[in-house]
Parts: structure tokens; sequence; C-alpha cells
């Protein structure tokens, strides 16, 4: 029998607290982004605007995870918590000044170079578009609008690093929000009221990030931070943050470079299908759903905590705030997944069939969304996993690890693109994050040891029998007209708590007795 350590169950659920919190505003901001989307599919289904302005924004979002939040989450906080624990707060907030003096010059200058050179970056990214220059041209200038959007974001991400390495959590997740507020307001009176097209679009991303931005602010001064502009730009740990800023920027690119490739074959309608772009587009939206609310709230609650525990080389700590998170992101993803494979196609038809959005734009999105939600639970376990080796201010691992499964994307994708069209695409990237996780998970164990492998190959069985009963049950009632998913999907949790419970799954008691200890 394992003994829990009183101060690691505080710490657990200390990050289980944060979590919640983050995965509540993490919600609201996909609630919020699925009324985006349903009316930017209204407006333009699966179209060549809607195709243009998904792949022009790809850009400032593989930017944004280079040297934005991926700054914040592989550098930035290690190095923060190792200041907050061995340093005092006077240190620490000039290191920060220093970071973000650094940031403002690199990323105005990254969005400057990148207006000039933006015609090449389209035909890199979307090879398909040139033989259309209508959509070609477009997306060139949404692209140049949005590029911006780099130095609002990247600015945004760096303060979230800060606050989150502070344990405040609730404005940095509340950002999103007010993001997805705007970019509806933008589709709603630039799009569909003075009808000027996917432009509005644009204009609604550069709104959305300053406010972003603004709403940091007060609360960075009243942590402590001097906003006043410097001209410092050095710090002894500055320099260790760039070097460990450099291999999560390659990692991002080769993380990114899976979602171009995706595209840039979508792009070929001959082969993957007409629309396949958008399709891939809308399938990833809500997919990512339980991934953002519930993985990436996990890991972006734990990362902080796991890196006070590298700074101070309490490795058993680590491993068991690892195995703690990896077994919640195992009982929220697995039936999900179940979930989203049998309920797809119904789920995309409720929330975007709709005006341009037609009955074969359902068809190609739930074909995506189907072959995606196969990887569920490693897209969620490798950003995990990857935290881990961020605390341990290792970046160059995942970079290998990564630019591995890039490889096996690419095969897979040529090979199954033709037969399974769009859903050949998904199905490439979903394996090829499976690969990922094993060799993460492999590596991970090599260098600190046993993760309890064996007690979270039991929980996955264990939630494995239970969501198969979830599905078969959401199946039986998804053909019945009279129940729509308002009946279908409680009826499923229902189903899936109570296999739980005949099957033992240990997460499912943990769950009930937090809810009741609460009352």
């Amino acid at each position: 029998m394992q003994i829990v350590n009183k101060k690691d169950s505080f710490s657990n659920k200390s990050i289980a607290k944060s979590a919640g919190v983050i995965a509540l505003a993490t919600m609201a901001s996909r609630i919020l982004g699925y009324v985006r989307d349903m009316i930017i599919a209204m407006l333009f289904g699966t179209g060549s605007p809607a195709q243009a302005f998904f792949q022009a924004f790809r850009i400032p979002n593989l930017l944004r995870d280079i040297v934005g939040e991926g700054a914040a989450n592989a550098a930035f906080i290690p190095v923060f918590a190792e200041y907050l624990t061995k340093k005092d707060k006077k240190e620490f907030w000039e290191l920060a000044n220093v970071l973000m003096n650094l940031m403002l010059v690199i990323l105005a200058g990254i969005s400057i170079v990148g207006i000039l050179i933006s015609p090449v970056i389209v035909r890199l990214i979307a090879p398909g578009f040139v033989s259309d220059p209508e959509k070609f041209n477009l997306t060139i200038k949404l692209t140049r609008v949005m590029f911006p959007y780099i130095l609002l974001v990247g600015l945004t991400a760096y303060g979230s690093g800060i606050l989150n390495s502070l344990k405040y959590f609730s404005i940095p997740a509340i950002g999103p929000c007010l993001f997805n507020i705007f970019l509806i307001l933008s589709a709603l009176l630039l799009c569909q009221k003075y009808k000027i097209g996917a432009m509005g679009l644009a204009i609604g991303v550069l709104l959305g990030g300053v406010v972003q931005l603004i709403i940091q602010i007060p609360v960075l001064l009243k942590k402590g931070m001097d906003l006043r502009p410097g001209i410092k730009l050095y710090h002894p740990a500055a320099k260790r943050i760039g070097l460990l800023l450099i291999p999560r920027g390659i990692g991002s690119c080769v993380y990114q470079l899976n979602v171009f490739i995706s595209s840039a074959l979508a792009s070929f309608g001959s082969i993957a299908g007409e629309g396949g772009v958008a399709a891939l587009y809308y399938a990833n939206r809500i997919f990512q759903l339980p991934m953002a609310v519930f993985g990436i709230s996990i890991a972006t609650a734990a990362f902080p905590q796991m890196s006070i525990h590298a700074a101070r080389n309490d490795i058993e700590k680590l491993k068991s705030t690892l195995l703690f998170s990896l077994r919640a992101v195992l009982f929220i993803t697995i039936p999900a997944s179940i979930g989203l494979m049998v309920l797809g196609r119904e789920i995309t038809h409720v929330l975007f069939e709709r005006g341009a959005f037609n009955s074969y734009s359902t068809g190609i999105t739930y074909s995506a969304l189907f072959y995606y939600s196969i990887g569920l639970f490693a897209f969620t376990g490798v950003n995990l996993l990857v935290t881990v080796f961020y605390s341990l201010q290792d970046t160059m691992t995942p970079v290998k690890t990564a630019a591995f499964a890039l490889i096996i994307n690419v095969v897979l994708s040529l090979l199954l693109m033709n037969p399974l069209k769009v859903g050949g695409l998904a199905l490439a990237s979903s394996i090829s994050s499976m690969v990922n996780f094993s060799m993460l998970f492999m590596l991970l164990r090599k260098r600190i040891g046993n993760l309890g492998g064996m007690k979270l190959l039991d929980s996955f069985v264990r939630i494995l029998l239970s969501s198969l009963i979830m599905g078969a049950a959401c199946l039986v009632l998804s053909q019945n007209k009279i129940a729509g998913l308002a009946v279908t999907i409680p009826a499923g949790i229902a189903a899936f708590l109570f296999a739980s419970f005949i099957f033992r799954v240990q997460e499912t008691k943990e769950l009930l007795l937090w809810i009741l200890k609460r009352r």
C-alpha cells in the first residue's frame, strides 16, 4: 500500500484547487470560443474567407508559442521559481523588468519582419492557395494585419508567467475570455453588419490582444512590478533563460510544423477534400475542449509546484505531483475521447451546421474529429510530461522526441491522406503524439526513476472499461431521435460514473470524497 505524505497531499490539493480555478475560466473561454466559431462558421462556413483567416492566424499562433507562452512555460517559470525559493523579491523583480525590456525589443522586431515577408510565409504554409489568387492575396493581407498580435500576446504570456510563478492564476486565465468576446463583437459588427469580410476577424484579433494585456497591468503593479520604461537589457539570469528558450523555441517550431504540415496538405483539396483546412480547425476546436479545460489546466497549476520541487532537488515530491496529475488527466480524457468518437457528428451538427456550414462541412469536420479523439490522452499527456522536463530546466529532450514524432507524422500523413482524406491527417497526428508520449515517459523514468507506471496502467484499464460502457450507452441513446445531446451526454456521464464504481476506479472515489468534504 502506497503511503501518501501529508505535505504531498496538501500540495496536490493546492494544485487541484488552482486547476479548478483555471478550468472554470478555461471552460468559460471555450464556451465563448464556440460561440465565436459558430458565428464564423455561420458567416463563412468552410469557404475561402474562413480558410484564409484560419491559415493566416496560424503564424502569430506559432510565434506566440515560441516566444510567448512557450517562453513563459519553459524558461521563465523554472528560473522565477528558483529566484523565489533562493533569492529575495527585489532580485526577482529586477530580473522580471530586464526580461520585459528584452521581450519588447524582440517581439517588436519579429512583428515588423513578419509584416514585410508575409507573401513568402503564406507560400510556405498554404502552397495549395497559390492556384487561387483571390484566396492567396486575402491570406497575405490577413497575415499582415494580425502580425502585431505576436507583440501583444507575447507580453501577455510573459505577464502570465510572472503571475503563475507567484501562484496567481485567475487574471491570466480570464484573458482568453475577453479575447473571444472582442472577436465575437468584431464578427457580428464588422463582418456581418458592416460587411468587411474576414478582415473584421483580423481586427478583432488585435483588439482582443490589447485587452488581454491591459487587464494584467493593475495586478502586476500591485504585486510589485515596475512598468516604467527602462533601457537595462542585461541580467545574469537572462542568459540562462535564453539558453533554455532556444531549444524550447525549436521544440515549438517542431510542434507547429506538425500543424502546418497538416494544414498545408489539407490545402490540396483535390486529395484531402475541399474545405480541409477549415475542417481541421473546427475539429481541433471541439476536441481541445477537454484537453484545454482539464489537461492544460492541471499542467498549468502543477508547473510552478513542480519547478519548486525541482529547484529544491526534491525528486520524490516531483514524481508524486506528476503521478497525481497524470491520473487526473486519464480520468478526464479517456471518457471524453470515447464520447467524442461516438457523439462527434451530432456535436458538430449542433455547434456549427447553420448558414454557410452545411452537411458536407459537418461530415468532413467529424471525420477529422473522430481520428483526433483517438490521441486525446496522448496530446494532453505530452503537454504534462514536457512540463516536467521544463521544471528540471531541460528543454532539449522534448525537442528530440518531438522531432522524431514529426517525421512519423509526415510519413503517416502522406500515406493516410488519400484513403482517409482529412481524417487521415488527424489520425497521423494522433499516432505521432502517442509515440511522443511513450518516448517522453520512458526517458523521464530513466532520468528520475520509477513513475508509478503499473499504477497508471491499472487506472488506464479500469477507466477505459468504464468509458466503453459509457460509449455503448451513448451509442444506444443516439439512435433514438427523441434523446438529443441534452439527454445523451448526462446519461453517458452517469453510466461512466456507475461503471467506474463497478470497476473500482480510485479517481471516482476521490472525486466523491472531495465533493462531500466541500458540502
